[in-house]
């Protein structure tokens, strides 16, 4: 039996390219985890309908037609919109950094519904808090992911010896490590005890639980930090989009 020709999801839009002169292909990420390609025509003319649908970390109801090789965006009604018409560069920077994560973590033939749920939470919470929240934020969804994907990190003992005392954070090595083994590893960097403390909650805490709690600036910062290592390492990309949020 053959497929219906037009299918309709609601999907988080992650990324949009400009094609040729009015239109966008726009990356989505539909309710049940999967990552879909469309092309949105007229989305760039002035006064189009499907330009508010088409912005970045929106929820949109979508109704798709087959295409051969990328799908086509039939109609778009706008579901959630958390950043608001003129975000501040602040969160604004926090969402893509989390869009562009969430990207590189989904794919088109796997369904994960785990994977649509925290990016539209993470999307949320982009707009309740700020400064060093922020990056507590992208840090901790950086690490969720991850660790749902298959990349969870290990944080109470050392990851080559299993010795207790750990110092040092090494993602080639897969978490903490001791001093002793982080000889043996040049890229492993010093993680302080506050910073440790954290990590070891990133997990198992959601996210109103964490952004509950203050946290100093600085510590944040290297939530942040150690998670972009985490990821670039992991899904052997460069994660433009987080650098940036964090001024390289």
């Amino acid at each position: 039996m053959s497929r219906s020709r037009t299918y309709r999801i609601a999907a988080l839009v992650l990324a949009k390219v400009k094609l040729k002169e009015t239109d966008l292909i726009l990356t989505l990420l539909a309710q049940d985890g999967r990552r879909i390609q469309a092309v949105a025509k007229g989305a760039r003319k002035p006064g189009s309908r499907l330009a508010a649908r088409s912005e970045l970390c929106t929820t949109i109801d979508v109704l798709l037609a087959r295409g051969r090789s990328l799908d086509i965006v039939s109609q778009a009604e706008l579901i959630a919109a958390p950043l608001g018409s003129a975000p501040d560069l602040e969160a604004l920077s926090a969402a893509l950094a989390i869009a562009d994560l969430a990207r590189h973590a989904c794919f088109e033939d796997t369904e994960d519904p785990f994977v649509f749920s925290i990016t539209q939470s993470a999307f949320d919470w982009c707009s309740k808090v700020s400064g060093a929240k922020l990056d507590l934020l992208v840090g901790a969804y950086t690490f969720k992911l991850l660790a749902h994907i298959g990349y969870r990190p290990e944080w109470e003992t050392c990851v080559s010896c299993n010795d207790e005392d750990v110092s040092r954070f090494s993602a080639e090595a897969g978490g903490l490590i001791c001093a002793s083994c982080a000889k043996t590893l040049p890229a492993a960097i010093p993680v302080s005890q506050a910073v440790q403390s954290w990590l070891k909650v990133l997990l198992p805490l959601r996210f109103d639980d964490l952004l509950a709690e203050d946290i100093d600036t600085s510590v944040a910062f290297d939530l942040a930090e150690l998670a972009l290592r985490w990821a670039a390492t992991h899904l052997e990309v460069r994660l433009k989009s987080m650098e940036f949020m964090l001024g390289r």
